[in-house]
């Protein structure tokens, strides 16, 4: 059966169209366009602008489960959350924990990549600078080994798509090249390190860097670090988490100008997402959530957010619709390729839509059985 959805403006990585139709078959896009739509057996009108789905690379958790320890249930519980908020591909983020934990995690978690329930599996941690941890244990960090290397690798197998490490870390070079050799996306991040040592891990094979600005040193006009590496390479993907709290709104707009077709946009949720505030633990560290703000119980560092990427291209739109475009690449095109995944609402791909109202809300259109999308 062919379903026919019109909107008023569809936003794809590659097309602008207004008043525009997207022909789905079986679950799949079999044409997009405007003006005459094909033949079709029904249609449905969506109540705003239709993108693509949203693609998260980072995200530990929802509804107080934690993809570290949680239960295979639990997970889908939390993948479900962010599912219902847009996100059709959802990468789980493994925070430190003891080697053992972390394999363990591997192991439990991979047979939903298998599935379908996750895109992949991050590693954030435990190959981070102390200086720079944020919410991660202190007492877990330490440098990376080939050993240890391997064991995570095979733990992880086809599931593992990305690891943020520090690069001045012993043996953090070696760990890179051999996880790029493995077809693992390696992640600057957490990282004390100076530009020298970003470049050296750039050219060892890193391609990413986690949530740029948080967890590393502030860009200096004589030291520009990490920061200052993200903003010039163009070999580099950098994350951002538009939550309003981890990056000043004259932050983005830096960001946007300097790597605009780098840019992606990440929830970086805890354990948190979609509950009330209280308190939590992430990567061994007590947490505090208050008026949605997570932060460690000291108050010494945020720990992570409690939006999903819906959230955070609003944040990023901020009532801008000529900034669409820029949004759906953020937001999905940008961290698809990351992933190696196909381009989003091309012909031949899952037909996995969302809808922005008028008050700026994002969600999945469904195309039910019957009667209009929701």
């Amino acid at each position: 059966m062919t379903v026919l959805v019109r909107a008023p403006r569809i936003v794809t990585a590659e097309a602008d169209l207004h008043d525009g139709w997207i022909a789905v078959d079986d679950g799949r896009v079999s044409a997009i366009g405007t003006g005459p739509a094909p033949a079709h057996d029904r249609a449905v009108d969506a109540p705003g602008t239709v993108l693509p789905a949203f693609v998260d690379l980072h995200a530990h958790g929802a509804l107080g489960h934690d993809f570290a320890s949680c239960s295979v249930a639990e997970a889908r519980a939390a993948a479900a959350h962010h599912a219902a908020r847009g996100t059709a591909h959802l990468v789980a983020s493994i925070a430190t924990g003891t080697v053992a934990d972390t394999v363990a995690a591997l192991h439990r978690l991979g047979p939903l990549v298998d599935d379908g329930t996750f895109a992949g599996l991050h590693l954030e941690g435990p190959w981070l600078a102390p200086a720079r941890r944020g919410a991660h244990a202190a007492a877990l960090l330490h440098p990376p080994t080939p050993d240890e290397v391997d064991l995570f690798v095979d733990a992880g197998g086809a599931a593992l798509r990305i690891v943020t490490l520090a690069p001045e870390l012993p043996g953090a070079l070696d760990a890179t090249r051999r996880l790029a050799a493995a077809g693992i996306v390696v992640a600057v991040g957490h990282t004390d390190a100076d530009e020298d040592q970003v470049r050296a891990a750039v050219d060892a094979g890193a391609t990413l860097v986690t949530h740029l600005f948080n967890g590393m040193p502030p860009l200096h006009h004589r030291a520009p670090g990490p920061a200052g590496i993200a903003l010039t390479d163009e070999r580099l993907t950098v994350e951002c988490i538009v939550d309003g709290h981890h990056l000043d709104p004259v932050t983005v707009d830096l960001i946007r100008t300097a790597a605009d077709g780098r840019l992606v946009l990440v929830s970086d949720a805890m354990a948190a997402t979609g509950c009330a505030d209280g308190s939590y633990r992430i990567a061994g560290s007590e947490v505090v959530v208050s008026e949605g703000v997570a932060r460690l119980a000291d108050g010494s560092s945020l720990a992570g957010s409690t939006i999903t990427v819906a959230d955070a291209v609003a944040r990023f739109l901020d009532g801008r619709p000529d900034r669409l475009p820029a949004a759906v690449r953020a937001s999905s095109a940008r961290a698809a390729a990351v992933l190696g995944l196909r381009p989003r609402l091309g012909v031949g791909a899952a037909a996995d839509l969302v809808v922005i109202g008028p008050s700026g809300s994002a969600g999945p259109l469904l195309l039910a059985p019957e009667g209009s999308a929701t």
